[in-house]
């Protein structure tokens, strides 16, 4: 019965270990995330803007077009008028009576007032031309300043990439192998509180009688429970997993890997 006691207990402290690794592994690689900052949420937001501009100057520019063919129409049949007005004229001159010449001086009338509105479009069209040839220049300034805006953002992430990359491959690589050792169940409660939690931690130490991630009190009897590895104990408050000093110096020694510079840098400013 003793020895069944001590199996129960030694896979619960050795889940609590396993979860305990991959908690430290996944901090040092949201640390790592942390130095990115929003550097990848702005090159996101700069190459959204940077399409909506293009996007505006493709528009803008077969407004352009359109207007340009109106003009173009538009003198076509300012000059299609001037034939017939002169046509007109012309059977005038050859006319037998009154009403004939009345009727053709309506037609060459008419063809006046088709040539004054061609005149009035063409104009209107010409004034549409330059407004929109000035919100052209306008936009092509604009993309051009938030493409330089973009190739500095990018250069700045590419840095911080290259400088972090290999380091947080190696985490990757790790935390995945210590995922496949964990408890489905588990791993599955260990992401979800992950994910609810502001500061990503999900598996706490008691510090100075309190849980080490909502600094709630803990009691002394929860606080005997948790050491004696019966069974995965959580906070009350804040729902994360808590476990004792003995299961966090009884970790098995881990490699130390190289820390980049940015990523020290960013630990430092925590503490």
């Amino acid at each position: 019965m003793a020895t069944t006691a001590t199996k129960v207990e030694n896979t619960i402290e050795a889940k609590l270990r396993a979860l305990y690794d991959l908690q430290k592994i996944d901090s040092q690689i949201d640390k790592i995330k942390q130095v990115r900052g929003e550097l990848p949420l702005e090159v996101q937001d700069l190459e959204d803007e940077l399409e909506g501009l293009r996007t505006r100057l493709v528009k803008l520019k077969e407004e352009v077009k359109e207007m340009d063919k109106n003009i173009s129409d538009r003198k076509q049949a300012k000059e299609e008028a001037k034939g017939l007005i002169k046509k007109y004229e012309e059977q005038q001159a050859n006319v037998r009576n009154n009403r004939e010449y009345d009727a053709l001086s309506k037609e060459i009338e008419f063809q006046n007032l088709e040539i004054q509105l061609c005149d009035k479009r063409i104009k209107e069209a010409q004034a549409g031309i330059k407004v929109k040839e000035d919100q052209i220049k306008a936009t092509e300034d604009k993309f051009n300043d938030r493409k330089n805006d973009l190739d500095i953002k990018k250069k700045e992430l590419e840095e911080i990439v290259a400088e972090t990359e290999k380091e947080e491959g190696d985490l990757q690589t790790r935390a995945d192998k210590d995922r496949a050792t964990v408890d489905t169940r588990l791993l599955s409660a260990y992401e979800r509180i992950r994910g609810n939690a502001r500061n990503g931690l999900a598996v706490v130490n008691i510090e100075r009688d309190s849980c080490g991630g909502c600094f709630s009190k803990i009691p002394p009897q929860r606080q005997m429970d948790i050491k004696s590895h019966k069974k995965v104990i959580v906070c009350e408050n804040c729902g994360r997993i808590l476990v004792d000093f003995e299961v966090m110096n009884i970790l098995p020694e881990r490699p130390k890997m190289r820390t980049s510079a940015r990523v020290e840098e960013a630990a430092d400013l925590e503490d």
